[in-house]
């Protein structure tokens, strides 16, 4: 209906929780009128109270006028009972718990009483919307907004029709949602929606490398902060959000998807789950938590060792930034056609192990560590450590890794060091959205980038990146492990063939009418 978001007055949102009082507030600071509801009435009183609080810090903070709080405060109504007579109720929004049980049975009742022009909204981070609303008289009118915690400050807003929501509607809830000042995207009623499907490309790669002995955790994550630049690891992740909330979200992803390969969870997150090893609320999980605080284990500090020549086997360009910054420290490189026999081989390529390749080119692998070149050696570097290496020289060469003064993890080494694996997972598992027509290129990148917070959306880093590279990495993954987790995407392999960037939709049938 046409400009329903800008006559839209009034909202009733059922829900005092977290969520609840989130969007209380957002929805009354917007200008909305909210009545708030609750099968509890002093939960409501709880509610109100603490929305009024955070107004008040608001104010303090010089983050919100005097003024327009208390015309905040003026707007938040307490109804108590759900079903209070609606008089002019343009929305309402629903944040009970997550069970399709109780939301269809409170949307069956809502149906009976809420004016006919009334929008029915669920606030489920994983439930079917389809299936919340398949048994009502008219499904029209129901569909998906999915705020993120905390509602005021997480801007982005997942729009979800069910499979019969009317045409007009997620247009409208968008246009409400930005009227909100929030940012909307439309998401697929499909298994994770949006966001928490891409969310799988980072975490289900690093429990693989896990599962592998590749990395300990927190390697994994100093290098997905320091390399890749998130601002959080997915091991840091998992213990934030909790075992028994992520590890039914992997595996009802994975099931929605009828087995995915690139979706696929761990059997690490299902024992620790078991253990009751949840994370930061358990006080144990990956890390330990000491009054809530993570006790990261410190860096070891490289070993004592012999002090060797390096030769570097690179690309020309990454070799001369690897020559630099090792000279700078006071290593001595050889610039030869050939290694010495005293020297210390670094390998530096992409699709490679670096002990695969010593082999594959005659170098003595027994002397031979990989140095992953991603993010061109500027902040921590991850060295790579086959089982054929000497120990000796292995020590040589951290230690020459070390004189830079950059932070070095050393891992085993794989078809792919960690970053490498991490970026053209969560890449291709981004190019796999946009291949099933799930979500536009745009809509993926900005849920992405508000949602999960990472730097840059899968498509336009991945174009960042390099698409060609990034196909290069995930088919060379497929082919020594035969994993067809590492499948690449059709939308990958087209649009490298065609020149375009990942973020572009290209030519469809459409498109020639």
């Amino acid at each position: 209906m046409e400009r329903w978001a800008e006559r839209a007055a009034t909202v009733r949102v059922i829900g005092t929780g977290v969520m609840g009082r989130g969007i209380a507030q957002l929805a009354a600071a917007g200008g909305l009128t909210v009545e708030l509801a609750d099968a509890r009435m002093d939960a409501v009183a709880a509610a109100v109270e603490y929305v009024h609080g955070m107004f008040d810090r608001l104010v303090a903070k010089g983050r919100m006028d005097a003024g327009e709080a208390a015309a905040a405060k003026g707007r938040l109504t307490p109804v108590g009972d759900p079903m209070t007579p609606f008089q002019d109720c343009d929305l309402v929004i629903e944040a009970v718990r997550e069970d399709l049980a109780v939301k269809r049975e409170l949307f069956a009742r809502l149906e009976k009483v809420v004016p006919g022009h009334t929008l029915l909204v669920t606030n489920t981070s994983s439930l079917s919307v389809t299936a919340i609303a398949a048994e009502l008289e008219d499904p029209s009118r129901v569909a998906g907004l999915h705020f993120f915690n905390p509602v005021p400050l997480m801007r982005l807003v997942e729009v979800v029709p069910g499979a019969r929501t009317a045409g007009w509607v997620p247009g409208a809830l968008a246009d409400l949602v930005r009227r909100l000042g929030h940012e909307p995207v439309l998401a697929p009623d499909t298994p994770g929606f949006l966001v928490n499907h891409a969310g799988r490309g980072l975490v289900t790669e690093a429990l693989q490398i896990l599962a592998e002995g590749v990395a300990e955790p927190w390697d994994v994550d100093r290098i997905a902060r320091d390399v890749l630049g998130l601002k959080m690891g997915p091991f840091e992740l998992m213990d934030l959000t909790g075992l028994d909330v992520s590890h039914p979200v992997l595996e009802s992803i994975w099931e929605g998807f009828y087995g995915e390969p690139r979706l696929r969870p761990s059997e690490i997150t299902r024992a620790r789950m078991t253990a009751g090893l949840l994370g930061r609320k358990a006080g144990r999980g990956f890390y330990e938590y000491v009054d809530g605080v993570k006790q990261e284990p410190a860096e070891p500090s490289a070993p004592s060792a012999e002090p060797r020549p390096v030769w570097v086997a690179a690309e020309d360009g990454t070799r001369e930034r690897l020559h630099a910054l090792l000279s700078s420290a006071g290593v001595a490189v050889e610039r030869t056609d050939a290694p010495s026999d005293e020297a210390v081989i670094m390998v530096s390529l992409y699709e490679y192990a670096a002990g695969e390749y010593a082999a594959d080119n005659g170098l003595p692998a027994e002397r031979a560590v990989g140095v992953d070149p991603f993010g061109d050696f500027f902040t921590r570097l991850t060295m790579t450590v086959h089982p054929g290496l000497d120990p000796a020289f292995g020590r040589s060469a951290w230690a020459a890794l070390a004189a830079t003064e950059r932070p070095v993890t050393v891992v085993r080494d794989a078809p792919a060091p960690v970053a490498q694996r991490l970026a053209a997972s969560i890449v291709n598992v981004g190019c796999g959205i946009a291949e099933r027509r799930l979500a536009s290129p745009a809509d993926i990148d900005t849920a992405v980038r508000l949602g999960l917070g990472y730097p840059h959306g899968p498509l336009e880093w991945g174009d960042r990146i390099g698409p060609d590279l990034l196909l290069g990495i995930l088919r060379d993954l497929q082919d020594v492990t035969g994993d067809p987790r590492y499948r690449p995407s059709r939308w990958l392999v087209e649009r490298v063939a065609a020149g375009l960037p990942l973020t572009a939709a290209g030519t469809g049938p459409a498109d020639l009418l």
